[in-house]
């Protein structure tokens, strides 16, 4: 994060986290509170070891990070991480068409693990398949390896799908109310059906009008084997904004020792501040879309609307016709 950044993200939260001196001390500036609680973030270094870089306090720097996380949140959701319009939406396919040669792609979903110490009492609730304690982060993230939203606090035993399920985007996607685009051609296919806009993820995930998954690893067909590869280079762009988000914010390599609802904050803060970050200093590269291997994906027994299975058929014959073909798609397979 260059100085200019640095004061501009100031300039957005310091007066949430800017308190008045008294009689009998005075406050710590909104400068420090901002760089410990980045410190913090970015370098994944202890309250006591941050304790003897700025001679504060541990439990006053438990405090810090707890509000400015907080406070970070709060105050650049709404410029970072608005709902999307349907404007919006129609640029995020465009593009990802572009990118990843998947037509109607508003976003990749998937969920990370990010995991924790275990508390005195917690249950089992929060042991994962990986076998260590978690919370679950579920996103949506765009081509430009941005989130479109996040939901933070499940329990590390539950599966994406459920996750996905009960969380805010995922039930105002299955109520239809988000503003999506309307149904329309594929790219090259004017005379076409119709098509919904889809999000892309993995075998988590149950296959709905609007959540596009992969055919099942086994007996494949070629034009299956195509579209799951297809489908792959669209859904990775999700995989590398985790990868780049726990890269950049080096909190997330390790447990989080601290209470859930700080943990809550701690990662909410990271995401928005991945955008922030990523929006002001990052540089875009180039990286090669089309070497990417095929996953053996884990089978979740989830169940698909007919409608659903017709739609991604449709797009699978798609992708295996001269119209949505691309050169390199069957070298790949």
């Amino acid at each position: 994060m260059t100085t200019k950044s640095f004061d501009n993200l100031l300039r957005l939260v310091g007066r949430a986290i800017t308190y008045q001196d008294t009689n009998w001390r005075k406050a710590i500036s909104a400068e420090e509170r901002l760089s410990i609680t980045l410190r913090y973030l970015a370098s994944g270094n202890s309250y006591h070891s941050l304790y003897y870089e700025y001679l504060i306090g541990i439990s006053t720097i438990g405090e810090i990070i707890e509000d400015t996380c907080e406070r970070l949140w709060s105050c650049l959701q709404s410029l970072y991480m608005p709902e999307p319009d349907e404007r919006t939406w129609s640029h995020t396919a465009e593009l990802f068409c572009k990118r990843t040669h998947f037509p109607h792609c508003l976003g990749a979903v998937d969920g990370k693990h990010i995991r924790y110490e275990k508390l005195n009492g917690a249950g089992s609730e929060f042991y994962n398949y990986k076998q260590y304690h978690s919370l679950v982060l579920m996103a949506v993230a765009d081509a430009n390896y941005y989130f479109i939203s996040v939901d933070i606090g499940a329990y590390g035993s539950s599966s994406d799908s459920t996750v996905f399920k009960n969380s805010a985007f995922g039930k105002k996607l299955e109520g239809g109310q988000l503003i999506l685009p309307s149904p329309t051609y594929l790219s090259k296919d004017e005379n076409g059906e119709n098509m919904p806009y889809v999000f892309v993820g993995d075998e988590a995930f149950a296959l709905s009008e609007h959540i596009m998954r992969p055919y099942p690893t086994r007996n494949l067909s070629v034009t299956q084997r195509v579209f799951n590869y297809r489908l792959t280079l669209a859904r990775r762009f999700v995989e590398c904004t985790f990868g780049i988000l726990t890269n950049k914010w080096r909190i997330l390599h390790r447990a989080l020792d601290v209470k859930l609802t700080t943990c809550d904050q701690i990662i909410k803060a990271c995401c928005i501040l991945h955008k922030y970050v990523r929006k002001h200093d990052g540089i875009r590269f180039k990286d090669k879309l089309y070497g990417i291997e095929l996953q053996s994906l884990r089978p979740t027994p989830v169940r698909s609307r007919i409608s659903s299975i017709e739609n991604r058929q449709y797009f699978a014959e798609y992708f295996d016709s001269p119209k949505g073909s691309i050169p390199w798609q069957y070298e790949k397979i």
